[in-house]
């Protein structure tokens, strides 16, 4: 019973959260400093969602910085995105073995 009222919980925050923006801000948003914020609110939040569980991944956390490194000079360097997930994780997967 516990969990369903977890369920339910949860159903009700996620809905509240999609709903109410779309019934208090019914007219556009002109203000730039706003409108600049909401931009990058998705990168913001994939980035605070991913970082902790980069250096997390691995027992020794110089490895989990060293591939992150190494993500964030190929990504520098434009390498496509498929190429530096592998080259990052193939990266920290030799590091372990080692």
């Amino acid at each position: 019973m516990k969990n369903y009222m977890y369920i339910l919980v949860m159903a009700v925050t996620t809905y509240l959260i999609r709903v109410i923006p779309l019934t208090v801000l019914r007219k556009e948003i002109k203000n730039r400093t706003f409108r600049s914020f909401l931009t990058y609110v998705p990168y913001v939040t994939l980035s605070v969602m991913t970082f902790p569980a980069i250096l997390e991944s691995t027992e020794k956390p110089w490895i989990s910085f060293v591939g992150f490194g190494a993500a964030m000079v190929m990504a520098y360097c434009r390498v496509s995105l498929f190429a530096v997930s592998m080259g990052s994780c193939l990266l920290v997967f030799l590091l372990q073995y080692l």
